[in-house]
């Protein structure tokens, strides 16, 4: 057998380490909180057309500049199509808007403004959260029925590690919060588990190859031997995320600097919190193989 690297080996170290970053991720959504963007706080919603191809860039700018610093500007359809979003109920925000950018000298037009009010940010956020909890709770059955419970149990002390973790980074470099952030943690749920469901299931194979190694050396062997797809996939998803946290722009960069932070968090608690916690819950062969009854022979003639 090749080397065997001992991952449990610096479980205890892993562990003090996943406290005190989980601590401190909770300390910051407590303390700062997350910062809502206009998904879920409401705000007025402007759409424009210009008579040339947009600079999204300038846009910002210029609004930056006229002291509409947290406004979000997107291409909406075409070039010619931008849709400005910014806190605010003001009637005739449209217009200020439009007079700050012709002062540039471009051609535009307000094509239409929305006001979205609080109550539906508010019900986003709770539909949001109440997903990510069914989200979860899935993924507890699911590993329930398909391992045992023990593996549920560790998936999912993994899962909500992941999730309070990338969301305590948001909260402490206050990254906006919006509809795009909220799919990354979903898409986050997803890599993580799909990475932990691989070593559960070489540690469940290696429970009937590997009939007299304990359960810290099963563990050790599975992840080792599951290590170069692991870092295949995540080195190789990282490439994809980086690059559209170069190039994607500040429309996609919450929803990149999520996605990124997730899977490297993933990919740590695949390893040292799932794993770590079956040795917590004492996982068993016989969890996995029930003992053979034998029938007791009556020798008496």
């Amino acid at each position: 057998m090749n080397r065997v690297i001992n991952f449990m080996g610096v479980r205890k170290i892993a562990l003090a380490l996943t406290l005190i970053v989980t601590f401190i991720a909770l300390g910051s959504l407590v303390v700062k909180g997350l910062n809502f963007g206009l998904d879920f706080t409401g705000g007025t919603q402007i759409e424009l057309a210009y008579e040339q191809p947009a600079d999204l860039s300038s846009i910002r700018r210029n609004l930056a500049g006229a002291g509409y610093g947290d406004a979000v500007v997107q291409s909406f359809g075409a070039t010619t199509e931008v849709v400005v979003r910014m806190q605010g109920d003001d009637a005739d925000l449209g217009n200020k808007v439009a007079t700050v950018l012709q002062q540039s000298g471009d051609k535009l037009q307000v094509k239409k403004v929305e006001f979205v009010g609080p109550q539906v940010g508010e019900e986003l956020r709770d539909q949001g959260g109440l997903g990510m909890l069914l989200a979860l709770g899935g993924v507890m059955l699911y590993l329930a029925f398909r391992f045992q419970w023990k593996f549920s149990m560790g998936a999912f002390i993994s899962l909500v590690h992941d999730v309070i973790v990338t969301l305590g980074i948001l909260s402490f470099f206050q990254i906006t919060f919006d509809l795009t952030v909220l799919a990354a943690l979903l898409a986050i749920i997803g890599y993580s588990l799909n990475d932990t469901i691989v070593v559960f299931d070489r540690v469940r194979e290696n429970f009937r190859v590997l009939r007299k190694a304990s359960l810290i050396e099963n563990i050790n062997i599975s992840t080792t031997q599951t290590l170069l797809r692991t870092l295949a996939t995540s080195i190789s998803t990282l490439l994809a995320i980086g690059a559209l946290l170069v190039f994607g722009g500040d429309n996609l960069f919450g929803f990149a600097i999520a996605l990124f932070m997730g899977v490297l968090v993933g990919t740590y608690s695949s390893i040292y919190i799932s794993n770590a916690a079956l040795i917590w819950l004492d996982l068993t062969v016989e969890d996995l193989i029930p003992p053979v009854a034998t029938e007791e022979v009556d020798e008496r003639p």
